[in-house]
C-alpha cells in the first residue's frame, strides 16, 4: 500500500498550529532576476536543466558536454546561453545561463525532465573535543587512529592555506585513490589536500573571504595547535574531531551559495575519492527530486560517502528543517559546558548570568547609571537600531537593549558605542528564552536571557536612579546543564516524509572556537587567528569529523551503518544527569533533539546497527508517491514503482521512530538489526511509550550466535482513548549486559 505520508502533512501542520506557534519557512529563494525584463524579454538566469539518461548508456562512454549542448535553444538569444556546469555523476542534467521563454522552450524537448530557475541556499551559521570525550592518547581516538586515512570534504566558503589548523606536521600523504586537485598557486598539502573553487560570483583560487569554512574546516579535521584563544578567551589547544583526517575545500559560496556551483561542487567530490562530505548550507523543505543536495547526497551514499549536514537555523518554530532526506545525517546545535562568562550586576544587588567574547580588563565594577534604550516607546529604539539612539540620552550610561528587530547582535553594540553609551545589556526576546551566545561585541557587554531581561527592566521602572555594571569573570567550564538545544537550531517534523524523524542528532554548535582567515583583534603578528561562532554550521562538521573517525575505525560499515551507530548510542541527559533542556529551560522535546547529543566514544561500539543499502530507499521513494521518473531523478536509474514492494516511510529501517496515528486502528512496523557486537549475544527490550500510545514489541528476545548476522522484530502503535495532545515521544530500547541500543519514538495524532 502506498504511503500517505504526503495527504497527511497538511494536517499535520493544521495539527502543530493549534497547539504551537508554527511557523512556515519559504524553502528556496530563487536566483534573481528571472522576472526582470530586458526590451520585453526575461533577462539570462541559471537554470538546472534535468535530463533522461540514455538506457544502456555509461556516462564515460558519450561526449556528455556535446549531448547536453543539443538541448540549448537556437533562439535570437542563444548566443547568450551558456553551459555553465555540466554534471557527470550526481545528475544527469547541466546548468545555463536562459531566459524564461527559452527555459520553457526546453521543457518541451524530448528527453528534458525538468528545466528550473536555480536557488539560492544559505549558510547556517578547542574545548569541544573535550567535551565529547575525545582525549590524546585515549580511548576512541586511539581506536580510530585519530581519522587516519580519511578524506573530509566540506561544500563552503573557502579556505585559508596557510593557517596552522592545516599544517600537515604528522600528516602521512594522501591515499593512493585520491583525484582531486588543488586550485591555490602554493599548492596544497598532506592536510589539505585538495581546493576548488566552484562560486559563480568570485573568480581566483577558492581563498575563503567570509570565514565560515575555514572555521567548519578547522572543526571537522583541524590539526592540533596550540595557545589558540579569541580575546585571551577560551585558550587551549584546538583540534579537529578527525585531527589525521585529509581536508578537501569545495568553495560554492562567495555573496550567494548557488544551487547550481553545490551541484557541481558534489558531482566533482564524489568523483575525487572523499570518504565524508560536510555541507554546513541549505534551503529550507522541498521534496528530494528538486533538492540538489539530496540529489548529490543519494549518488554519494551510492558510492559509500557519508554524508552530514546542518539542520538549519530558523528555530524555535516547528517544520522548519533543511536537508530531512533520510540518507543525510540532519545535524542540529546544543551547547556545550564552556561559557564566556559576563554577569550584569544591578544598583539593588541582584545579578544576571550572561556572555560576552569581548572581555575587557579595565572596565570598572563601580555602578553606571542604566536606562532602556526603549523608554521613549520608538520599537526601533528597543532594538538599538542604527540611527535609533541619536535623540536618547545614552552618553555614560550602560544601556538595554532588546534582541531582534532584524538588527544584529554586533550592530546594537554598535548604535550603544556611536552615542556615547558605555556598555550594554543585550536581553533576550522571548522566543529565545533562555539561549545567549558569545559574541566579540565592541564595547562592554553581556547577553542575557529574556526572564532577567524583563527582571532587569523591572528594577529600571522601581527606582529613579537604576544603575548597573557588568562583571566579566572570562572562561567557564563544567556548566552541568550542557547540552542544551539552542533557541535558533531547527525542528522537525519532517515536512518531507513525516514517518522519518529529523533532525537526526545534536552535537556542539554554540559559541564554537576553531580557525578564522584574519585576527578579530586586529593582530597582524601571527597566522594564529581563530573566532567563535555558532549555528548548525558548527555543530554539522563535528559530525563530519565523528563520522571520518569512525570510518576509520570500521571501514567496513556502510554510511547508514555509521548513521545508526551515532543515533542509538546518543545521550538524552545533560552532564548532571538531567534530561536535556532547551531555550525554554524545560525537557527538550523530540522534534528538537532527535535521537540526543552524540557520544562518539559509544557510537564506535554500537551493539547493533540498522543497516540500508542505496537501494533500499526505492520502495520507500515509491511510498511517497513520487513519479518514477521523479525517482529516476533522485537514483539516476530508471524505476518502475509498479513492480516494487512499495513500503510507507516510516517502514524504512531507520534508527527511529516517526508515527502518525489517526483517531483509531494500530499501526506495525518491522525493522532489522544487524549484529556487530559479540558474535554470541542476546538482547531484550524496554519501551518507554509515548504519552496516549500503547506499544508492543515482538519477539522479546533477540538471540544472536555469530557477528553480521540479521534479526527482524516488529513494533505495534495503539492510540489510546481521549488523547488530545499533538504529539508524545518515547523510546525503545534493546539491552544487553554490554550494550543499550536506543531508538527514539515520534508519534504525532491526526
Amino acid at each position: 500500500m502506498k504511503s500517505k505520508s504526503n495527504e497527511l502533512l497538511p494536517k499535520l501542520v493544521a495539527v502543530f498550529l493549534v497547539a504551537h506557534v508554527f511557523m512556515f519557512i519559504v524553502p528556496l529563494a530563487v536566483a534573481r532576476g528571472v522576472v526582470s525584463k530586458e526590451n520585453g524579454k526575461s533577462s539570462l538566469s541559471t537554470y538546472i536543466v534535468l535530463v533522461k539518461k540514455p538506457e544502456g548508456v555509461v556516462t564515460g562512454d558519450v561526449d556528455l558536454d556535446g549531448w547536453y549542448q543539443s538541448f540549448l535553444p537556437v533562439t535570437a538569444s542563444s548566443q547568450q546561453a551558456k553551459m555553465v556546469y555540466s554534471y557527470r555523476n550526481v545528475v544527469t542534467g547541466f546548468a545555463a545561463k536562459l531566459t524564461a521563454e527559452e527555459a520553457e522552450a526546453m521543457k518541451r524537448k524530448e528527453g528534458v525532465v525538468s528545466a528550473r530557475p536555480e536557488r539560492v541556499y544559505s549558510l547556517h551559521t578547542t574545548h569541544s573535543p573535550d567535551f565529547l570525550g575525545l582525549h590524546q592518547n585515549l580511548g576512541f581516538w586511539n581506536q580510530s587512529n585519530y581519522g587516519e586515512g580519511v578524506i573530509i570534504g566540506l561544500l563552503d566558503t573557502g579556505i585559508t592555506p596557510g593557517h596552522p589548523s592545516f599544517s600537515d606536521e604528522g600528516m602521512p600523504p594522501p591515499p593512493a585513490k585520491w583525484k582531486g586537485k588543488c586550485e591555490f598557486d602554493g599548492g596544497c598539502n598532506n592536510k589539505l589536500i585538495g581546493a576548488r573553487n566552484f562560486a559563480e560570483d568570485q573568480t581566483g583560487p577558492p581563498t575563503d573571504e567570509e570565514g565560515h569554512g575555514t572555521h567548519t574546516a578547522s572543526t571537522a579535521g583541524g590539526n592540533y595547535v596550540e595557545g589558540a584563544n579569541v580575546f585571551g578567551n577560551a585558550n587551549g589547544t584546538a583540534v579537529g574531531m578527525a585531527p589525521l583526517a585529509h581536508l578537501a575545500m569545495y568553495k560554492v559560496c562567495g555573496e550567494l551559495c548557488s544551487e547550481s556551483a553545490i551541484l557541481a561542487a558534489m558531482d566533482v567530490a564524489v568523483e575525487d575519492g572523499v570518504d565524508v562530505l560536510s555541507l554546513s548550507l541549505g534551503g529550507g523543505s522541498v521534496p528530494f527530486y528538486m533538492d540538489s543536495i539530496a540529489l548529490g547526497a543519494f549518488t554519494a551514499i551510492q558510492k559509500g560517502i557519508f554524508v552530514s549536514c546542518s539542520a538549519g537555523n530558523e528555530g524555535p518554530q516547528y517544520g522548519t528543517l533543511s536537508n530531512e532526506a533520510p540518507w543525510i545525517l540532519t545535524v542540529g546545535a546544543s551547547t556545550i559546558d564552556r561559557s564566556i562568562s559576563a554577569i550584569a550586576k544591578l544598583g539593588n544587588g541582584l545579578t544576571y548570568d550572561g556572555e560576552s567574547l569581548f572581555q575587557p580588563k579595565d572596565f570598572p565594577s563601580t555602578l553606571l547609571p542604566l536606562v532602556y534604550a526603549g523608554a521613549n516607546g520608538n520599537e526601533s529604539s528597543a532594538f538599538c537600531a542604527p540611527g535609533s539612539l541619536k535623540d536618547v540620552d545614552v552618553k555614560g550610561k550602560v544601556v538595554l537593549c532588546e534582541r531582534g528587530g532584524d538588527i544584529g547582535r554586533i550592530d546594537k553594540g554598535q548604535e550603544v558605542k556611536d552615542n556615547g553609551g558605555a556598555a550594554m545589556i543585550l536581553m533576550n526576546d522571548q522566543l529565545n528564552g533562555f539561549s545567549t551566545i558569545a559574541d566579540p561585541h565592541v564595547l562592554p557587554a553581556t547577553h542575557v536571557s529574556y526572564n532577567a531581561g524583563l527582571n532587569i527592566q523591572k528594577y529600571i521602572n522601581s527606582t529613579t536612579n537604576p544603575t548597573a555594571t557588568i562583571l566579566f569573570k572570562g572562561t567557564v567550564i563544567g556548566n552541568p546543564s550542557a547540552p542544551e538545544v539552542t533557541s535558533f537550531s531547527s525542528r522537525g517534523p519532517n515536512m518531507q516524509s513525516s514517518g522519518i524523524l529529523k533532525p537526526d542528532i545534536i552535537g556542539p554548535g554554540v559559541s564554537i572556537l576553531a580557525a578564522w582567515p584574519v585576527s578579530v583583534e586586529n593582530k597582524t603578528n601571527t597566522k594564529s587567528t581563530f573566532n567563535m561562532i555558532s549555528g548548525t554550521s558548527m555543530s554539522c562538521p563535528h559530525l563530519g569529523g565523528i563520522a571520518a573517525l569512525l570510518k576509520s575505525s570500521h571501514p567496513d560499515w556502510s554510511p547508514a551503518a555509521i548513521k545508526s551507530a551515532i543515533m542509538t548510542t546518543a545521550s538524552f541527559v545533560n552532564l548532571g544527569g538531567n534530561p536535556i533542556v532547551d531555550q525554554t529551560n524545560t525537557t527538550a522535546d523530540i522534534f528538537a533533539t532527535g535521537a540526543g547529543h552524540v557520544n562518539p566514544s559509544k557510537a564506535n561500539d554500537p551493539g547493533l546497527i540498522y543497516d540500508l543499502q542505496p537501494d533500499d530507499y526505492i520502495p520507500y521513494l515509491c511510498g511517497l508517491n513520487y513519479t518514477d521518473e521523479e525517482i529516476g531523478t533522485i537514483v539516476q536509474r530508471n524505476v518502475d514503482c509498479s513492480s516494487e514492494s512499495i513500503i510507507a516511510d516510516a517502514e524504512l529501517n531507520y534508527p527511529s521512530f516517526s508515527i502518525v496515528l489517526p483517531e483509531s486502528g494500530s499501526q506495525t512496523y518491522t525493522r532489522t538489526v544487524t549484529n556487530v557486537g559479540p558474535a554470541s549475544s542476546s538482547y531484550t527490550y524496554l519501551v518507554a511509550a509515548p504519552e496516549g500510545v500503547d506499544v508492543s514489541v515482538t519477539p522479546k528476545q533477540i538471540v544472536f550466535t555469530s557477528v553480521n548476522q540479521k534479526a527482524t522484530y516488529s513494533v505495534t502503535f495503539s492510540r489510546q482513548k481521549n488523547i488530545s495532545l499533538p504529539f508524545s515521544q518515547g523510546l525503545l530500547n534493546w539491552f544487553s549486559p554490554q550494550h543499550n541500543v536506543t531508538s527514539p519514538i515520534a508519534v504525532m495524532f491526526l
